[in-house]
């Protein structure tokens, strides 16, 4: 009988080769107890997580993120594609916001896809764990990472900071605001959730702010 799935492991992650003919809840049950036989094997560290063999919904992915995060001790910090260069700079991204936090500040995580119209506020720097859908906004006083595509708006350091900056695994969003200064798109275009392959960062670069794709130069001038 054909396993339900296997797992591989890349550079800062694994991936799972999802078995496109299992029950997605027997698939989540093997998932689990697979994780939670492992857990000493697997350790304690920060992945990121892709998922290939099958089309899974945004609901799905998060229900296989939550196995793995309930039934073992990784960090789950993104669930990415198959390009191994934006898994690496995306990771790094993240550890290098968390090195920016002052001794005792820690950035605050959103599981889920903010949608809805919703409007989520943090005062401190911000992590979702899912996409931002359009109509919706993230405000932090700090800075803001989404695990997903931001389609939204998201508007991030307090009026006098101009060292935060806004991460996304993609980048189509309505409009941007990093303290003083704000960033719209030339026109909207059509929305679409798909595979995330280029993540880009926005930051304040010469009084203004500027939208580019992360390379390991960028990331040094964060």
């Amino acid at each position: 009988m054909k396993s339900s799935f296997t797992i591989k492991s890349f550079q800062n992650g694994i991936k799972l080769f999802l078995n496109p003919d299992t029950e997605f809840e027997t698939l989540l049950q093997d998932i689990a107890a697979k994780f939670a036989s492992s857990r000493a094997f697997f350790g304690s560290t920060d992945i990121a997580l892709s998922l290939e063999g099958r089309t899974l919904t945004a609901d799905q992915e998060m229900a296989v993120l939550e196995v793995i995060r309930d039934n073992s001790d990784l960090n789950v910090m993104c669930i990415v594609g198959k390009d191994d260069v934006s898994q690496n700079n995306f990771i790094k991204a993240l550890q290098t916001l968390q090195s920016k936090l002052p001794t005792g500040d820690y950035a605050q995580f959103y599981r889920g896809t903010v949608k809805n119209n919703d409007i989520l506020e943090m005062d401190d720097s911000v992590i979702v764990l899912g996409d931002v859908n359009p109509g919706c906004v993230v405000r932090s006083g700090k800075s803001i990472i989404i695990m997903g595509g931001l389609y939204g708006e998201a508007y991030a350091g307090r009026e006098t900071d101009e060292n935060a900056f806004i991460l996304a695994l993609e980048m189509e969003p309505e409009a941007l605001g990093i303290g003083d200064f704000k960033y719209r798109t030339a026109r909207k275009g059509k929305w679409r959730i798909h595979q995330k392959i280029q993540p880009k960062v926005a930051f304040i670069k010469d009084e203004q702010v500027v939208l580019e794709p992360l390379t390991k130069e960028i990331l040094e001038e964060l």
